[in-house]
């Protein structure tokens, strides 16, 4: 089994005690049709974007809404699932008629985590599964009624709900929505197979070559906001990008852990600035391309910067060029990093 460097959100409570530090917006974008960015030679696939959450400012209360407004199938997958309130939720569905299905990582600590959970939610006749043994559920997606997709970097954890900086994004394509649930129906099944593909979209295993892809389409900057830092392919991409004249930022909660490779990011010329935990929890998994508030692209998803979340795990995110999203990500990104401290 391979492991991913991310604590569980009890483990990580016990290390910390943060406050909220920045500001946020939430942002409803334009949900036309966009086109694909050609950069570097290449094209990115995106996908439209109707509606972005930048925590902590905005609260969960969106996705609340959503479970409490299905009215055919509720499918949920999520790494931890600490919410008496959306638990409590999705039994409610469950008892109203609707099909609700919750899937719970179980793997690297993740059944001690959800055990409670998971004893709740059957109790109460939601039908949930424990995901297989032998790969870490890190992915974080609610699908409501197969035509709307929620997709995100936080945990459904209460108590980090105020104190850790995520993003949520909702999308509606047709293509996209059925290729994750297409993804859901075979994870739930505990079936071995691929996940299902569609432009814009982002999984693991294997999502470290679209994502040193996306970073190397750059042109002008490259804004990263990760909890981890330890991929030696994306620390290159960003040090390549600096090298060849691109602004690159990255801000991460600061952890001897990255130390060293802070240290080498710095030294080709990107520049990193890390907030305390007295500050804001970075738990976001965040990259922009090229964003002004006029446009440009911007990732998010589940995926940290590791080995193993980005070639073993199951993550998911996607890539969008709506300008809401962009305009919101950026916003709360540079006030991340100017708040940080710089490292040198």
């Amino acid at each position: 089994m391979h492991h991913d460097e991310e604590m569980s959100s009890s483990r990580r409570r016990s290390l910390r005690r943060a406050k909220v530090g920045a500001s946020a917006l939430v942002v409803i974008a334009s949900s036309c049709a966009l086109p694909t960015l050609a950069a570097g030679g290449a094209a990115t696939s995106v996908v439209p974007v109707t509606t972005t959450w930048v925590e902590p400012l905005n609260g969960y209360g969106f996705l609340a809404n959503a479970i409490n407004g299905a009215r055919a199938s509720v499918d949920l997958s999520i790494y931890e699932l600490v919410d008496p309130s959306i638990q409590n939720d999705l039994i409610a569905k469950a008892a109203a008629g609707v099909d609700v299905r919750v899937l719970l990582d179980t793997a690297d600590g993740g059944q001690a985590d959800n055990a409670a959970t998971f004893a709740s939610l059957q109790a109460g006749g939601v039908n949930v599964q424990w995901a297989p043994t032998n790969q870490i559920f890190h992915a974080k997606y609610l699908v409501i009624g197969a035509s709307v997709v929620f997709v995100g970097s936080g945990n459904l954890v209460a108590s980090d709900y105020t104190s850790t900086r995520d993003y949520w994004i909702r999308a509606t394509p047709p293509a996209d929505v059925r290729a994750v649930q297409s993804t859901f129906n075979s994870d739930f099944a505990t079936t071995v197979a691929s996940p299902y593909a569609a432009p814009g979209l982002v999984w693991s295993p294997g999502s470290s070559a679209p994502l040193v892809r996306f970073i190397n389409s750059a042109r002008r900057t490259v804004l990263v906001e990760n909890e981890e830092m330890n991929s030696g392919a994306i620390e290159l991409a960003l040090e390549h990008a600096a090298a060849r004249g691109v602004d690159v930022k990255v801000v991460m909660s600061a952890s001897p852990s990255w130390t060293s490779a802070f240290a080498q990011l710095v030294r080709h010329g990107v520049h990193v600035h890390t907030l305390e935990s007295a500050q804001l929890y970075i738990h976001a998994k965040r990259i922009c391309v090229d964003c002004t508030s006029a446009g440009g692209t911007v990732f998010i998803g589940s995926e940290n910067f590791s080995t193993s979340s980005l070639s073993y795990n199951r993550e998911f995110g996607l890539i969008t060029r709506s300008r809401g999203s962009v305009r919101a990500v950026l916003n709360a990104a540079m006030s991340d990093y100017r708040i940080g401290s710089n490292v040198r």
